[in-house]
């Protein structure tokens, strides 16, 4: 690769035009998008579909989405019974029209308890992002202003956690099982009092990202939210966050809700069970990988084969998660910039975890069963560059 001042000057041409050549910055972004200037942020939302091509229309969508976002926060977070009139809504006397107690199926209260089940899933994810990460336990600087002004006796989230004391079953009987296959990269702390809790009105970045899953489980009922979509949003979330450029990064939320959006329509059938088998659904990627490694490596598919190790054992996670879970949060994102910029989205990310096997192989055609278990599920090389650099020689050879 070209050194980074010349690789910067490539992207900035690219990104200078009146109009982006899509084709070129996909060239750019596959081999590692640089930090500086916001840079990845930009192409991010190019690649995930979130900005159009002509720069023209820019600021206007972005305003709008944001406005459309903030009517979401309005809609879905402001709790039944305390709307204040000063947002336009005037407080009706709920107590004829809607109550606690409500039986009715279109009950605004129903529909509250109803979400606090899932917002315990949500909650209990997304206290542990990244726990060797200080960042999501900080304070942001663009605190929700909608919800946290002393104004509005609106309840954040997490207060909504700390009130509510729904049995944890409902949270059990929910679909698990993507992330529960927990990696010994992530240790998790014990308690929830183990995190500082921040004064009124200040906001920890983890809320910001619960708030986001919140909103696109409410939106999105068909899939609601399943555990390890905390996974794919914390990188997106975390990149938006750390932008250089502030008035790019104080609407970090907003931004990543539409290319967690956008990302999520792409791979939500590997989420749904119900597709396991059809041909988009995880276990025909799964399976994807085991045929693409006996094109490239029959030894090492064989020896596999033969100890039965199965891909659900491993590629489930690598997939579903977009390997989130198997790196640290700069080689996640390393990672996604090639994932993103693959036009063929995401056959590039099977290429990948064929890489990784082939990285491994003479350990795996020398261990046993449980070794090689332990190999796949706490993957051992982390030069990313490496794995990349071997998925595409992958690519070439086809």
């Amino acid at each position: 690769t070209a050194p980074l001042p010349r690789r910067i000057a490539d992207f900035q041409e690219v990104l200078g035009e009146p109009t982006v050549a899509l084709g070129k910055l996909r060239h750019l972004c596959f081999s590692g998008i640089p930090f500086d200037g916001g840079l990845r942020c930009l192409c991010w939302k190019i690649l995930l579909n979130y900005l159009p091509l002509e720069k023209a229309l820019w600021s206007s969508l972005l305003k709008k989405q944001r406005d459309l976002y903030s009517q979401f926060l309005k809609e879905m977070i402001i709790q039944p019974g305390i709307a204040k009139a000063n947002l336009g809504v005037s407080r009706e006397d709920v107590t004829l029209e809607d109550h606690p107690l409500n039986p009715n199926p279109d009950s605004r209260w129903n529909t509250y308890f109803k979400d606090n089940e899932v917002l315990l899933q949500i909650d209990k994810d997304v206290r542990r992002l990244y726990p060797d990460m200080a960042f999501f336990q900080r304070p942001t600087d663009y605190p929700c202003l909608l919800i946290l002004d002393p104004q509005n006796e609106f309840e954040t989230l997490r207060k909504r956690v700390e009130q509510t004391t729904l049995k944890s079953q409902t949270v059990a009987r929910n679909r698990s099982g993507v992330t529960n296959v927990s990696s010994p990269l992530k240790t998790t702390p014990n308690s929830l009092s183990e995190y500082e809790v921040l004064p009124n009105g200040c906001e920890a970045h983890w809320e910001v990202v619960e708030r986001i899953l919140f909103i696109y489980a409410k939106l999105n009922p068909g899939i609601a939210y399943v555990q390890g979509m905390n996974e794919i949003v914390g990188p997106l979330y975390y990149t938006f966050a750390t932008d250089p450029n502030s008035e790019w990064k104080e609407h970090a939320e907003a931004d990543t809700f539409f290319c967690f959006t956008n990302l999520m329509a792409e791979i939500r059938d590997n989420f749904i069970k119900s597709l396991d088998d059809s041909q988009c659904g995880i276990t025909y990627k799964m399976e994807k990988v085991y045929s693409t490694l006996k094109e490239k490596d029959v030894e090492l598919y064989l020896k596999l084969q033969e100890q039965n190790i199965k891909p659900q054992f491993f590629a489930f996670r690598w997939l579903t998660l977009l390997l989130s879970q198997e790196f640290l949060l700069p080689d996640v994102i390393r990672i996604w910039d090639s994932l993103f910029a693959d036009d063929k989205r995401f056959d590039f990310l099977l290429l990948v975890c064929c890489a990784m096997l082939t990285l491994i192989r003479d350990q795996l055609l020398e261990g046993d069963f449980t070794l090689n278990m332990r190999l796949l599920q706490d993957y051992p090389i982390s030069d990313v560059h490496l794995i990349l650099k071997k998925a595409k020689e992958l690519q070439d050879s086809k």
